[in-house]
């Protein structure tokens, strides 16, 4: 293989993402404004992992697999009060927090060939908060 190819190749790799939502409420104890009062939000958080070879089946991770580990994650938050959930009674619930909790969790489960690119939590359709490694 030339130089050239080498490089492409190296660069060269896929991804995949999926999406789920989830409904919490929740209250910001430092923020001052309407933020700091409960309220609730219905959330929607995208995982994207990436691996530079698809398995034998052509795929970096089946899909299935995927929001079946993000499915066991969300349900210990959804429906919930997040406050009162560890690590959130303690950690501010901003969006960023939840992001990297959820990012946390999926990566214990990932094989070391399979990157976890990002997570993203949208409380709105127009907020998105991303954490990546």
């Amino acid at each position: 293989m030339e130089t050239g190819d080498r490089r492409q190749e190296l660069s060269m790799s896929y991804r995949v993402v999926v999406k789920r939502n989830f409904s919490a409420a929740h209250f910001l104890k430092k923020y001052k404004g309407n933020c700091e009062k409960l309220h609730g939000h219905n959330f929607v958080v995208r995982v994207c992992c990436e691996k530079k070879r698809l398995n034998d089946d052509g795929m970096v991770i089946d899909f299935r697999i995927l929001r079946n580990r993000l499915d066991r994650i969300l349900k210990d938050i959804d429906h919930k009060l997040l406050n009162e959930i560890k690590p959130f009674n303690t950690l501010e619930t901003t969006s960023e927090n939840i992001a990297k909790y959820i990012f946390d969790r999926i990566k214990k489960g990932l094989t070391k060939e399979i990157r976890l690119c990002y997570v993203s939590v949208n409380e709105t359709e127009d907020s998105e908060a991303i954490y990546y490694e």
